[in-house]
C-alpha cells in the first residue's frame, strides 16, 4: 500500500478571512481531512482482511 498520508492541519490563525470567501480555507481543510478519513478507513480494512483468521 501507498505511504500514510499526514493528516491535514487546520488553517493557522488569521488565515480565515471571516468575509464568508468561497471557498473559504476552512472548505478545503475539511475536504481534505474528509479524503484523510476515508483513506485510513480503507487502510485498517485492508490490514483487517491481510490478518490470518
Amino acid at each position: 500500500m501507498s505511504e500514510i498520508a499526514e493528516k491535514p492541519q487546520p488553517p493557522a490563525d488569521g488565515e480565515c478571512c471571516d468575509s464568508a470567501c468561497n471557498p473559504c480555507v476552512w472548505d478545503h481543510y475539511y475536504a481534505e481531512l474528509k479524503t484523510w478519513r476515508l483513506e485510513q478507513a480503507k487502510r485498517r480494512e485492508q490490514e483487517k482482511a491481510n490478518q490470518p483468521n
